[in-house]
């Protein structure tokens, strides 16, 4: 390359430099790594080559180094690129050891091979340095709405144009199912993710993701703004339905009409921007059971039981609404599932009420032959919503007291009897800690020692730990199944219904 056509590629740095907003700097860096791999192509491989280019005149200068060692040194390995130190004085007097020693090289001008591997280079840097801007640009806006043209349509995605040098793409799984994007189209998107890579700045939208409804909202509603109403979750099945939490924080403003709008304005907006999505806003409540039915809208729930330790809780319908609380695909109660958190079992009021029936049987049995008690006493015991041994046995006296039926003997010998149960129980899972089944649980009725192993593994070791099982609480063990489960279980509760007399 000669110095004039270098000086014509240094003037050439000031316009891209300007063009593409990159400090000339780096361009001159990698202008003066292409004239040092030129030099290094021409003499050799293996040399140290330093280059540098007078950033205003384009005069350049290339230098042979080496680094300098100690005299008494091991580490020398290359000598086209290392010196001892009694060496290196001889290159330069001021040479110190962990330093560097050069001489400029002189020779023939660079040809036009080794002024296009200068170009390419430079080239090579621009686009890091654009990357490197776009990842700057965008990082801090993730979880944000961004916009952009469509370039191009695949089968793995979208293509977005965001302006400035900067692509987007939207994975065909983050895609609106059957929405009709075509090149040119302008379009919004939640930015998910940005990632520098080899190939450049990745940057991945999301059209399906919650995250995008809530942003939207945002924007078309601007009390969300400004902080006067809160969207505290969303769940979406993409272009068919969605559903939204939002929460007044001004007692003045309503925050379903408000994300409604008038005549339905605002809503109608968002729904059209996402494929014709219907949108459900529901009214967030601290109370879980509330907000469950809340989210269950349309549907009308009619009873809910809550279980905390499951984090469950089982919701009763009219008949006639059965198919509407459901939804199309499970849709209904999937995303209001999802928007409260709350694992939901729905079922008829005639099933709740038979499944009601039921666990009170159960309960009333439990409570009959553990505590040795007529089907009165039980059935008040339940009536007055007691469901274990425990809260008898622990519960303060003056709320057992409280009990019209109960008077002072009743309750102490309850007590009583309810701690010697919860005694024998504690002994009984004592002794089976090794996690060995005992003989009342082998020898039952449909048990195998493989099964009975599986359910000791489990802890329940004894007849007595099967008998207040669940029927989902040994689903998956030892391979059983719920009918088997549920033979095995009432097989262990057999001797409540034979053992003992009332009182």
């Amino acid at each position: 390359m000669s110095k004039t056509t270098l000086k014509e590629i240094v003037d050439a740095v000031e316009s891209v430099a300007n063009e593409k907003g990159i400090d000339k700097e780096i361009i001159f860096e990698a202008l003066e790594a292409a004239l040092a791999s030129a030099t290094r192509k021409r003499l050799g491989e293996e040399m140290d080559v330093r280059a540098s280019i007078n950033r205003k005149s384009g005069d350049y200068e290339v230098f042979q180094r080496w680094k300098v060692f100690a005299d008494d040194s091991r580490e020398l390995e290359t000598p086209d690129r290392e010196l001892r130190l009694e060496d290196a004085l001889d290159v330069d007097p001021k040479a110190v050891v962990g330093g560097y020693v050069e001489v400029p090289l002189e020779g023939e001008g660079f040809g036009r091979i080794d002024a296009q591997t200068a170009k390419q280079v430079i080239v090579q840097k621009v686009r890091e340095a654009e990357r490197s801007q776009v990842v700057d640009a965008y990082l801090d806006r993730v979880g944000t709405l961004v916009s952009g043209i469509v370039k191009r349509v695949d089968r793995n995605g979208t293509y977005v144009d965001l302006g400035q040098n900067a692509e987007a793409f939207i994975p065909r799984e983050h895609m609106i199912p059957r929405e009709p994007i075509r090149t040119q189209d302008r379009v919004k998107a939640f930015l998910k993710e940005v990632r520098s890579e080899i190939r450049g700045p990745q940057i991945f939208l999301s059209r399906t993701a919650p995250e995008f409804l809530i942003e939207l909202f945002k924007l078309e509603v601007p009390e969300v703004g400004q902080g006067l109403i809160q969207i505290l979750g969303a769940a979406r099945d993409p272009g068919a339905r969605a559903k939204i939490a939002v929460r007044s924080t001004d007692s003045r403003i309503d925050p379903v009409g408000a994300c409604v709008g008038m005549r339905g304005s605002r809503v109608q907006a968002v729904s059209n921007e996402i494929a014709g999505e219907r949108v459900d806003i529901i009214p967030f409540e601290d109370n879980p059971a509330q907000f469950v039915i809340n989210a269950m809208q349309p549907a009308e729930v009619t009873s809910i039981v809550v279980d905390e330790d499951q984090h469950s809780m089982e919701i009763a319908v009219a008949e006639e609404k059965l198919s509407q609380a459901i939804g199309r695909g499970g849709q209904n109660i999937r995303l209001a599932s999802e928007l409260t958190g709350w694992k939901l079992n729905i079922m008829s009021e005639a099933q709740a009420d038979e499944k009601s029936e039921a666990e009170t049987r159960v309960l009333l049995d439990v409570f009959k032959n553990a505590l040795d008690v007529d089907e009165d006493v039980a059935a008040i015991l339940v009536g007055e919503g007691f469901s274990t041994i425990e809260e008898i046995a622990y519960v303060p006296t003056n709320e057992l007291l409280a009990i019209e039926e109960f008077d002072d003997e009743i309750v102490r010998e309850l007590r009583n009897r309810a701690r010697d149960v919860l005694l024998t129980q504690a002994i009984a899972t004592e002794e089976s800690q090794d996690g060995t089944p005992s003989q009342d649980l082998l020898t039952l009725d449909g048990m195998t020692d493989e099964l009975a192993a599986a359910l000791a593994a489990r802890g329940v070791c004894t007849r007595e730990d099967l008998a207040e099982q669940a029927t989902e609480d040994l689903d998956g063990v030892g391979g059983l199944d719920e009918a088997t489960a549920g033979k095995l279980i009432m097989a262990a509760r057999a001797h409540w219904f034979t053992d003992g007399a009332s009182a």
